[in-house]
């Protein structure tokens, strides 16, 4: 006799326990619903990839901008925003959601700051834009304490709220379809993958939280973005490995719209995890600003020389301009010590544990951990006490011979030339960006001061070969304003929405199945993760 299926009940259940689907659990229940969340993954394991995540923020008119005397504003913002984004004409869903949520700042960070969150004084400031204007002010609004702290206070709020007992969370459960009535969700099925027995959970709404798709490589190859000519040979897995894209595939076989999946927000600075914790592992690297971006051959890419905090999006596509679409960073021990880090939780001890004496010192000594790590565990981290031995180790490191020591010393010499000619002829662009950047006092102190490369006193040379690395997926499920699903537009371009299954995070494209466009100001996606799920169950609970 074969085993049931076990049956559960709840006025809501939300597929997926990263920080969209906590943030609509901690608004159902405020509103007495009974709610079910469905998680892939183990317990201690939950928050998804923003737990892993550095844990920034963008906000607009922000506490810390205004003790920085900052000056911004939503119109500003949005200016900002739609430049960078460079919306295809026809997109609407998207356009309207940037301009909900660029409206809507301040509401998120009181929520936020009202479950015991906070933030570090200083704003970063990323996404600068290139040829694109990107954001005119700092808006990276670090959280004390990284995603994982974002994570574990999200959490503990959850968990001391009076209804917590309305809240089932069913973990390592995978979702695999939907059953459907008159247009409406009447449950959801699935695989307890911890025995293997089937489920089904009935209710009256659903919200898919699940993340995007850039955790199945399979589908970043199949969508990736045309201006990017054909996906590179290795690509890391820096998203969640249960973003695959499942459900995304599910909502479509019922007639939902998924769209922009060529829409990514991939980094250029990845290299294999040194631990990994999954297959195909990446760790997306802080470039520093004072190493030399270079191709694979070990010349530099241009006219404009690749620097970090300007546009990724540009960094990820010269890269996939070359024959191979991988890439070196050539600097020295002094600049790794200074400005070489790592975006994530994991290796940022001091802000992640909230130790400020730790943090500072990482500041002015530096990462020691991470460079120790990197040195001892890392073949892509090469070190050398000349350019000679630094190219035999970087080609025997790649299995080539594409890099010369004619090539690398070139590269390195017409960078260095500068500082012979004194401060007032200076004529390159990254000595002029390196400037610039310093004259923002939070890049200062992690930022130094122009300097040539090749000095001894500041040896060992040091080269990174760096991999494009698999992030988020800037498109999704096509929701309305509510994050109701929408159906595919028929031959009118009408649409109809899903009256009872919600879309929210990365799964919706952070809205609307694409709010950022072709790139992101950064901070946003946390913070688009929180909005579109109080947008949801703001929905729910006024039905």
């Amino acid at each position: 006799m074969g085993v049931k299926n076990k049956i559960y009940h709840a006025d809501a259940v939300i597929i997926g326990g990263g920080i969209s689907g906590i943030t609509a659990a901690i608004e159902l229940i405020k509103a007495n619903k009974k709610v079910i969340i469905i998680e892939r993954d183990y317990e201690k394991n939950f928050g998804g990839l923003a737990k892993e995540s550095f844990g920034g923020m963008f906000f607009i008119n922000s506490k810390q901008q205004n003790l920085s005397k900052i000056k911004d504003g939503i119109n500003q913002a949005k200016k900002d925003w739609f430049s960078f984004a460079e919306f295809d004409k026809k997109e609407i869903w998207g356009k309207k959601w940037a301009n909900e949520f660029l409206e809507s700042t301040h509401h998120i960070y009181k929520w936020v700051s009202d479950k015991g969150i906070r933030f570090f004084p200083i704003v970063h400031w990323v996404e600068r834009g290139l040829h694109q204007p990107g954001n005119s002010v700092p808006r990276f609004h670090m959280v004390w304490g990284t995603g994982h702290g974002l994570i574990k206070s999200l959490l503990k709020h959850l968990k001391s709220h009076k209804n917590y007992n309305n809240l089932q969370v069913l973990f390592q459960h995978k979702a695999e379809g939907f059953t459907i009535k008159n247009d409406e969700i009447t449950s959801i099925l699935g695989i307890n993958e911890a025995d293997n027995t089937s489920f089904i959970c009935q209710a009256k709404d659903f919200i898919i939280a699940t993340g995007g798709i850039n955790g199945n490589m399979q589908k970043v190859r199949e969508h990736w973005h045309k201006e990017w000519d054909t996906p590179p040979k290795v690509i890391l897995n820096g998203s969640h490995h249960f973003s695959d894209g499942l459900i995304h595939d599910k909502v479509e076989k019922i007639g939902g719209n998924v769209t922009n999946l060529n829409l990514m927000w991939n980094y250029a600075a990845g290299i294999p995890h040194p631990y990994p914790k999954r297959e195909n592992h990446g760790l997306s690297l802080v470039p520093p600003k004072s190493a030399l971006w270079l191709n694979y051959k070990g010349e530099q890419m241009g006219p404009i020389p690749l620097i970090t905090a300007f546009d990724t999006r540009y960094l990820v596509s010269k890269i996939c301009e070359q024959e191979k679409k991988y890439s070196w960073q050539i600097l020295n021990n002094t600049i790794a010590y200074k400005e070489l880090a790592v975006s994530g939780s994991e290796f940022n001890e001091g802000i992640k544990e909230k130790n400020i004496l730790k943090f500072l010192s990482s500041i002015f000594k530096g990462n020691k951990k991470l460079i120790k790590t990197l040195e001892k565990d890392s073949p892509n981290y090469i070190t050398a006490n000349s350019i000679e031995d630094l190219v035999k180790k970087m080609n025997e490191s790649a299995g080539t011979n594409d890099v010369t020591v004619e090539a690398l010393k070139n590269s390195i010499e017409s960078y260095d030339s500068n500082f012979e000619r004194g401060k007032n002829i200076w004529n390159n662009e990254q000595i002029r960006r390196i400037k610039q950047t310093r004259e923002y006092k939070g890049d200062k102190k992690r930022t130094l001061k122009p300097q040539k490369l090749n000095q001894k006193k500041h040896y060992p040379l040091i080269a990174i070969r760096e991999f494009i690395l698999s992030r988020k997926s800037l498109g999704g499920i096509q929701t309305n304003l509510d994050s109701q699903v929408l159906n595919i537009p028929n031959e009118k371009g009408e649409q109809n929405s899903f009256k009872n299954l919600y879309a929210v995070g990365e799964a919706a494209g952070f809205g609307g199945g694409g709010s950022h466009g072709k790139r992101a100001l950064e901070g946003t996606f946390l913070a688009t993760c929180i909005f579109t799920a109080q947008k949801a169950v703001k929905h729910i609970i006024s039905k």
